[in-house]
């Protein structure tokens, strides 16, 4: 694939994910659960490290940084799940 198209794509999950992440907003302002708080972090830290790689450095997937970002995304999500398991058991 191109550098062009890889961007392009990278930049369409980056708003995809910052999409995501407005609507776990917004559910978490209606509803208060801390679920969907930390699902719309989650999702902003993944479409930004989308947005960075797009904008900066498309070809370089394997920087630190970009890992950081994700591994801290994914962390949110498991902390959210298992907060959750644990309140209602």
């Amino acid at each position: 694939m191109t550098q062009e198209l890889v961007s392009f794509l990278q930049a369409v999950g980056a708003t995809a994910a910052w999409l995501n992440g407005v609507f776990f907003f917004r559910f978490w302002r209606e509803s208060r659960d801390e679920l969907f708080a930390l699902f719309g972090g989650a999702f902003w830290l993944l479409g930004l490290s989308w947005a960075w790689l797009s904008l900066f450095s498309p070809d370089q997937e394997t920087r630190p940084y970009v890992y950081g970002l994700r591994l801290v995304a994914f962390l949110l999500i498991i902390v959210a799940i298992v907060r959750k398991n644990r309140r209602q058991a």
